[in-house]
Parts: C-alpha cells; sequence; structure tokens
C-alpha cells in the first residue's frame, strides 16, 4: 500500500494509470477504478469499470500521457482528491491537453479511482 501522504498515494495511483495507458492494456487501466466508478472521458460518462475498459481499449495503440497534480486535498482518511492537467500525445504526435479531477477512495488498503474528469483546458 502506498504511504499515507496524499500527494504520494495520489501519484502511485496516476503512475500506475498512465503505464496502463502506455501499454494499451485497458485491463490494467481498469483495475484501478472502483467497480461503480464514475468515468468522465471524452465521450459520454460512463459508471463502473467495464466502461473504462472500452474507453481505454479504444484507444490508439501508442497513446501515450503526462501528467502533472496542482492541487491535493484528502478530506477525509479514505479520500484523496486531485487536481490537474493531462498530456495525451497521440501516436502522430499531436498532443491533447486536458484538465483532470479524481477522486480516489481506499478499500480494504487498495488506493482506487472513484472518480475521473477530464475537460478541455482553458486558452
Amino acid at each position: 500500500m502506498p504511504g499515507t501522504d496524499a500527494t504520494e498515494i495520489l501519484r502511485t495511483v496516476l503512475d500506475q494509470w498512465k503505464a496502463g495507458i502506455g501499454a494499451h492494456d485497458a485491463q490494467r487501466v481498469a483495475a484501478l477504478f472502483t467497480d461503480d466508478a464514475v468515468f468522465q472521458g471524452l465521450r459520454p460518462y460512463t459508471v463502473g469499470r467495464a466502461g473504462v475498459f472500452a474507453y481505454y481499449d479504444g484507444q490508439p495503440p501508442g497513446l501515450t500521457v503526462d501528467y502533472r497534480i496542482e492541487e491535493v486535498r484528502r478530506p477525509a482518511e479514505q479520500v484523496v482528491l486531485g487536481y490537474g492537467t493531462a498530456d495525451f500525445t497521440r501516436p502522430d504526435g499531436a498532443v491533447l491537453s486536458l484538465m483532470l479531477g479524481i477522486a480516489l477512495t481506499c478499500d480494504e488498503g487498495r488506493w482506487l479511482i472513484q472518480q475521473y474528469q477530464v475537460s478541455a483546458r482553458p486558452v
């Protein structure tokens, strides 16, 4: 289990998310989400791991992501909230820069994504 520092917890989960996307392993990415996670990518939202899997499985192989954490909050012992940016680089080199909001919850010692939302970065 990651340490108790909220930023470390968030970074550990996001590093796993980043690695799963880079490996084009939708199952690995979906396993980072709770069974009832609310997921808002750039398409209509879904609830649950199946929607997360379908979203990332539909992304092109070679897609990568880099992220930056801007703010972290820990409103309760079992909850970590994060806000930042995510730059998705497509195989052709085009970069899509998005704002990222994420909520993690801890269940049986494992931190998982309960809510995920991206939106366009302000110009």
